[in-house]
C-alpha cells in the first residue's frame, strides 16, 4: 500500500526519525539556559564577559591566538577573505566550484567586496595539490572546505592536506578553512582541532550544524586578523546589541556534543552499510563515509524515491529522510547527517525499514 502522505509529512510523523539531533524548537533555548544565573549580564556590541569568555575558549580549542563570534558563517567568511585581499593588495581568492560562497550566497563576496574568484577542480571531485600548484601569483587566499559538503562530505588525505598547506605557505598564499563541519571530521583524521587548524592561517566553525545549536559562528586566526574582523563585523551590521542567546546555546551544545563525534561517525558507517546493501539502484557517496554526513544517490526519479521513502516511513515508523532532490530526470539524491536521534532507533526497526526499502526499490 502506497503512502497517502508526502515524504515531508511522513517524516514529521515518524516514530523513529533517523537523521539529525531533533526538532528545532524553543526547547533548544530553554535547555541551553537551564541552571543559568538570570542576573548575569549580557554581552553588548561584541563586548562583555559572556562573549569574551566563549571567544577565548574557542581560540584555545582551535589553537589560534584570537577568535571572534559572528551571527553567521556567511558574514564571517566573506570578511575573512576581504581581509586577506586587503593585506596582500590582491583581489582574487580561490575555492571549490561548489563552495558555499559560490552557490548559496547570491555572489555576496563579489558584489559586496568586488573580489574575483578562481574555481579550482571539477565540481565532482576534491581540490588536489596539483590544482593548487596551478594558482597564479595574483591569488591572495585559498579556501578549503573540510569536509566538502556538496559532494558527500569527502576529504583529502591528511598527507595531501599538509602538502597543500606547505605549498601555500611557500607561495605566500593565505589558507583559510571553511570548517563548518570541522568538529565532525576529527574522528576520521584522528587529529585534534588545533592540529588541523595549525595548517591554516584562519578558520571558521559553525555551531548549528553537527553541534545542533541555534545559530552562530567563530572566526579565528592571529590577533591582528581578529581585530580587523571585528571592524568588518561592525561594518556588516554583525555587532548586534546582544548575542547571548546564540553564544549561550553555542557553548551549551558544544559541551554537550563535542565528545560524541566519534559515536556519530561510527553510526554513520553503520547506516551507510545498510544503504549500500539495499540494492543496486541505491548507494552512498562516498561509499565509505569520512564523517557523520554523507549523500545517498539513487537511480530513480525524484518522485519515485520520495514515494519509496514515504512508504517505508508509514509502514515501519522509521523516517530515513524528509527530502529528496533531483539530479536529472532519472536520478535523485539526498543528504544524511547522523546525530542524537540515530541511537534511539531500535535496531530491529531499522533493519525492517531497510528490508522494505530494498523491496520498494526493486518493484
Amino acid at each position: 500500500m502506497k503512502s497517502s502522505m508526502t515524504l515531508a509529512e511522513a517524516f514529521k510523523q515518524s516514530e523513529y526519525p533517523v537523521v539529525g539531533h531533533g526538532k528545532r524548537n524553543f526547547r533548544m533555548l530553554l535547555e541551553a539556559f537551564e541552571g543559568k544565573d538570570g542576573l548575569e549580564e549580557s554581552d553588548m556590541y561584541g563586548k562583555g564577559e559572556t562573549i569574551e569568555r566563549f571567544q577565548d575558549k574557542m581560540a584555545a580549542y582551535l589553537g589560534k591566538q584570537s577568535a571572534v563570534f559572528f551571527p553567521s558563517g556567511t558574514m564571517a567568511q566573506q570578511i575573512a577573505l576581504r581581509i586577506r585581499c586587503d593585506e596582500s593588495g590582491k583581489r582574487k581568492v580561490a575555492y571549490h566550484p561548489l563552495s558555499h560562497l559560490e552557490i548559496h550566497e547570491q555572489d555576496g563576496l563579489k558584489e559586496l567586496h568586488r573580489i574575483e574568484t578562481v574555481l579550482l577542480a571539477d565540481e565532482n571531485r576534491l581540490i588536489r595539490l596539483a590544482d593548487v600548484r596551478q594558482l597564479g601569483d595574483d591569488v591572495a587566499c585559498l579556501l578549503l572546505e573540510l569536509p566538502q559538503r556538496e559532494i558527500g562530505g569527502q576529504l583529502p588525505s591528511y598527507d595531501e592536506l599538509e602538502a597543500i598547506a606547505w605549498h601555500c605557505r611557500g607561495r605566500g598564499i593565505k589558507l583559510h578553512l571553511d570548517g563548518a563541519r570541522l568538529f565532525e571530521i576529527l574522528p576520521y583524521y584522528r587529529k585534534t582541532a588545533a592540529e588541523i587548524c595549525a595548517l591554516f592561517d584562519s578558520v571558521y566553525v559553525s555551531f548549528y550544524k553537527g553541534l545542533g545549536g541555534i545559530a552562530g559562528a567563530i572566526l579565528a586566526g592571529e590577533e591582528a586578523f581578529a581585530d580587523q574582523s571585528k571592524v568588518w563585523k561592525r561594518r556588516h551590521g554583525g555587532d548586534l546589541i546582544s548575542m547571548y542567546p546564540y553564544i549561550v546555546s553555542s557553548d551549551h551544545y558544544f559541551d554537550r556534543r563535542i565528545g560524541k563525534m566519534a559515536q556519530y561517525y561510527e553510526e554513520a558507517l553503520e547506516l551507510a552499510r545498510l544503504y549500500n546493501d539495499a540494492g543496486e539502484s541505491i548507494r552512498t557517496v562516498p561509499a565509505v563515509p569520512v564523517c557523520n554526513m554523507f549523500h545517498v544517490h539513487a537511480d530513480l526519479p525524484k518522485t519515485a524515491l520520495e514515494q519509496a521513502l514515504a512508504d517505508v516511513c508509514e509502514a515501519t515508523g522509521v523516517g530515513l529522510n524528509s527530502w529528496v532532490k533531483a539530479l536529472d530526470d532519472d536520478r535523485s539524491a539526498y543528504e544524511v547527517s547522523v546525530g542524537d536521534r540515530y541511537a534511539d532507533v531500535p535496531k530491529d526497526k531499522l533493519e525492517a525499514a531497510f528490508r522494505l526499502l530494498r523491496e520498494k526499490l526493486s518493484e
